[in-house]
């Protein structure tokens, strides 16, 4: 009984969209361990020659590419700014719905047949760059949810490739994350949020029933991110309204760890779309938008030079 009722609520949570401009962009294909895994790549209005950075924004647990980029609103960032998106597929049994990541807990289809979503991910960044130009100083990664926490794996698996990232309403569910070089690292998440609870523990609402877990605090991944980028220990305060915003200058590595706690906020990209979708069940707060601060966060950590 709990399996069929979480496919339901998983399909209920992943409707698609009406039609829009996003759904337009072309979905792309590359072939990882055998299988064919997509992804949706967003090419600014306006782009000007030379190489581009890119984002990679990862659709919460249920849901696709086109949730991600309705929910997210980062085409128009990346038309005004001018920087490439993809939005890759996690991998589920119903083409195009119920799709996960492989997150080390969670979630779903991913978790249950070991998807290889980093090799995935690694493969995607390496087809774009090879059809366009990307500047590899400048390759960052978003997305909520159990795409949080992809965010977070790509953090600890891809420090090669990202330079930074920025999870949403996400978790650090590991003990072992080795990242190769710094990382710089803006996390956003409500203080009470019940599918991914601010201070750890066990979800209250979930609908991935067949895999109880116990998550990691937003604390335990600053403080992991802060040992690794040597930052400093304390933080600069700021709290405006609902918001507290914690920054931590790490200048041994040239990087930067700063954390959005909302009070009242619950599972929700700041700023974004609210919508029927996995990951994005809640109501976003509106005084931040987390598209633009980690736009802004990411224009100033690029990869450091060697």
């Amino acid at each position: 009984m709990h399996a069929l009722t979480c496919i339901v609520a998983f399909a209920l949570l992943a409707l698609a969209a009406p039609a829009s401009a996003q759904e337009l962009d072309a979905e792309h294909s590359v072939t990882v361990g055998g299988a064919a895994r997509t992804y949706r790549l967003h090419i600014p209005v306006g782009a000007p020659p030379g190489a581009l950075p890119l984002v990679v924004v990862f659709h919460g647990g249920g849901g696709n590419a086109r949730n991600a980029a309705r929910m997210s609103g980062m085409d128009a960032k990346a038309d005004e700014a001018k920087f490439i998106v993809a939005y890759p597929n996690g991998s589920g049994p119903m083409a195009g719905g119920l799709l996960t990541w492989n997150t080390w807990r969670c979630c779903g289809y991913a978790l249950d047949n070991r998807i290889d979503d980093v090799a995935f991910v690694r493969a995607m960044v390496e087809a774009i760059a090879r059809e366009h130009a990307i500047d590899r100083k400048r390759i960052y990664a978003t997305g909520l949810s159990n795409g949080g926490m992809m965010t977070y794996r790509v953090g600890c698996e891809l420090a090669d490739v990202f330079a930074a990232i920025a999870p949403v309403a996400g978790a650090l569910d590991t003990e072992d994350c080795k990242p190769s070089a710094p990382v710089s690292v803006i996390v956003f998440h409500g203080k009470i949020d019940q599918h991914v609870p601010f201070e750890g523990g066990v979800p209250t609402k979930t609908v991935d029933y067949r895999h109880p877990r116990t998550d990691k605090s937003v604390g335990y991944a600053i403080d992991f991110w802060k040992r690794h980028d040597r930052c400093d220990a304390a933080p600069a305060r700021e709290r405006k309204g609902s918001v507290t915003h914690d920054s931590y200058a790490c200048p041994a590595t040239s990087t930067a760890v700063e954390l959005y706690a909302i009070d009242g906020q619950g599972h929700a990209w700041p700023g974004g779309e609210k919508g029927l979708r996995a990951g994005n069940v809640d109501a976003p707060t509106t005084e931040i938008s987390a598209t633009n601060l980690m736009w802004d966060f990411f224009l100033g950590h690029p990869k450091k030079k060697k």
